[in-house]
């Protein structure tokens, strides 16, 4: 019997470019909400770039979530799959990670570790110049939609995806006080 797949969800962005963070507050939003079986990893990608082969080397399939420029409106989701993947990524670069990114998958298919499945959960940013600013409206309204989707890729592949009980202790994927909530807390506090 062969063993189960080794799953990456990854979030990748920067949250302090205003919708640049989409892919880490999506990641985070699907954290918080649901449980998922030991061979998944459930992964904050940052603006790590290559450091991130590692982690893609490591598993056999992936889920992206990310802000990408396909021209579409503002808060548009678009889902790209398997082999559709790396020309969205190089198409028209949002911001310094999404060049590492594309050149993350190609090292890994260097390595002969190109996951066997990748899902790229993209969203149409609006703002990519507020420092320090939260998601635009129509990229923040976009998140349920983009974990709902991660959430049917994974029961398409088998996955036992659980909702995590009301009240549950969840564990940080974020640290040092970056997650939303104090974020945004600490950003637009009255003076």
């Amino acid at each position: 019997m062969r063993p189960a797949p080794r799953i990456l969800v990854l979030g990748i962005g920067n949250i302090l470019w205003a919708d640049e963070g989409f892919g880490v507050r999506a990641v985070e939003a699907f954290h918080k909400a649901y449980e998922v079986p030991a061979n998944v990893t459930v992964l904050d990608g940052g603006t790590q770039g290559l450091y991130l082969v590692q982690f893609i080397n490591e598993h056999d399939r992936l889920i992206v979530f990310d802000a990408i420029d396909y021209g579409l409106v503002p808060g548009a989701m678009k889902v790209v799959e398997d082999d559709e993947v790396p020309k969205f990524t190089g198409a028209k670069k949002v911001s310094l990670h999404q060049t590492g990114f594309q050149e993350v998958l190609s090292a890994a298919d260097l390595m002969g570790q190109y996951p066997e499945r990748l899902t790229l959960i993209g969203c149409q940013p609006l703002d990519l110049e507020n420092w320090g600013g939260p998601l635009t409206a129509p990229v923040k309204a976009v998140i349920p939609a983009a974990v709902d989707t991660a959430v049917r890729t994974l029961r398409d592949w088998g996955v036992a995806v659980a909702v995590r009980p009301e009240g549950a202790v969840v564990p940080p994927l974020l640290e040092n006080d970056i997650d939303v909530e104090n974020y945004e807390r600490r950003a637009y506090r009255p003076r």
